[in-house]
């Protein structure tokens, strides 16, 4: 068997990091180790929707078979609607202002399944559990990089890959080191997430608890209020109603938290206190969640770069969203997409022409998508300069969703592998 061109180390198990994993699985010359902090490959939250870009992306990674298999309706284009916008923080029943159109609709899963059919995709003995990265070494002119787990154990990579969430440690190193080189301090504001005032409460409904006529069954809703919003989309194939409601404060954005933990449980009251005075199809949506869970609503500041040297961040490492727009899971795939395609054609001396040409094409896209799921939930809330001007807010708000159809993740490979073969020529 022929030694590998190179080793990529990615440190993360969710959604980005298996992509990624499960990309370059397809390059044999390629070795590919997944270090993972817990003792499993598990995901947190309940529903995740994708739009027809990713879906493009998985079929060409070879899944859109088994994705197909857990989606809510068959991927085929059929469901063509967005969002049902509607105006109902009143007693008296609400009104529709703005139907959101697309040509492919969004797409949504059970975030368990979604996960497993990566973890499924992924070949044996890349996994490594219970090995949270605490720090790496990366010495100039030195052939690899030193790994340091959280188990005492070390390792070696050619190029790694931190695929480790929000609360990254990958990026906290990289801003770190990167500000020291420069001793440019400013650099350390983009390490630590950002509380966007916003809190939400999600819950689970069986769709056998809701009349057959509720809207939440047969379409993605977005029943909008004053600083509040509750989003609802069925998974599961249909079989359960994923509910995520929102409540902001816009000018605490930046602000701390004042609670310990940025996930817990609540009761039900709690909840159903907070739409007190909603439209009678919110509060009897609401009233089925029995078991709530609350969440503070995080983000990152666009950052001004995604790689330093041999490590690159992906997914909710680099640019963690608010979900106002879904698109932080298929901005992950996107990045694992490139960021593959790339490794595919680079060799051990082009690995950094692979990041320079990976971050020249996803960072600002990547951004762009980030500030704007965070101003569109100030749109939905009527916090944003169109107030309550539905007229104009409407179609500003389907703007919002312009990012969905273009450009085409495969001219964004093309392009990608464009950059790099000129940057690789000029060496």
């Amino acid at each position: 068997m022929l030694a590998p061109k190179f080793r990529v180390a990615i440190c993360g198990g969710g959604i980005s990091g298996l992509c990624l994993a499960v990309a370059l699985s397809r390059c044999p010359s390629i070795q590919v180790d997944v270090y993972e902090a817990t003792d499993r490959f598990k995901e947190i939250g309940a529903g995740v929707m994708i739009w027809a870009r990713t879906w493009k992306i998985l079929e060409q990674l070879g899944l859109g078979p088994a994705f197909s298999r857990i989606a809510h309706a068959p991927p085929d284009g059929s469901i063509g609607t967005g969002f049902d916008f509607r105006r109902s923080d009143q007693p008296q029943e609400g009104f529709t202002y703005h139907l959101v159109q697309m040509s492919y609709g969004c797409i949504r899963f059970y975030r368990a399944d979604f996960l497993d059919v990566f973890v499924d995709a992924l070949p044996s003995g890349v996994a490594h559990f219970g090995m949270r990265l605490v720090s790496y070494s990366q010495k100039a002119g030195a052939n690899e990089i030193l790994l340091e787990f959280s188990n005492g154990t070390t390792g070696t990579c050619d190029l790694l890959v931190g695929c480790d969430g929000i609360k990254s440690s990958t990026r906290a190193q990289l801003l770190k080191e990167a500000a020291d080189r420069s001793g440019d301090v400013t650099l350390l504001k983009f390490i630590d997430p950002v509380w966007t005032g916003t809190i939400a409460y999600r819950g689970l409904i069986p769709v056998e608890r809701l009349p057959p006529s509720h809207r939440s069954i047969a379409n993605p809703m977005m029943y909008c209020g004053k600083s509040k919003h509750v989003v609802s989309y069925s998974i599961s194939r249909g079989d359960v109603v994923n509910v995520v409601t929102f409540a902001s404060e816009p000018e605490r954005e930046g602000s701390s938290y004042n609670e310990d933990t940025w996930a817990t449980h609540c009761p039900q009251k709690e909840l159903l206190d907070c739409y007190a005075g909603w439209e009678p199809e919110v509060e009897q949506l609401l009233s089925q969640i029995e078991n709530p869970t609350k969440w503070a609503i995080y983000h990152l500041r666009p950052l001004p770069f995604f790689v330093d040297g041999k490590v690159a961040l992906l997914g909710d490492a680099c640019h963690a969203m608010a979900p106002h727009e879904g698109a932080g899971a298929g901005q992950a795939i996107e990045d694992a997409f490139i960021l593959a395609a790339l490794l595919e054609h680079a060799t051990h001396e082009t690995i950094p022409f692979a990041l320079e040409a990976y971050q020249h094409v996803r960072l600002p896209f990547a951004n762009h998508v980030l500030k704007g799921s965070y101003d569109s939930g100030l749109m939905y809330e009527f916090n944003s300069e169109y107030g309550e001007d539905y007229k104009n807010l409407g179609p500003v708000i389907e703007k919002q969703w312009d990012w969905v159809e273009e450009p085409d993740p495969e001219k964004e490979r093309l392009r990608a592998l464009q950059y790099f073969e000129e940057l690789a020529s000029r060496s």
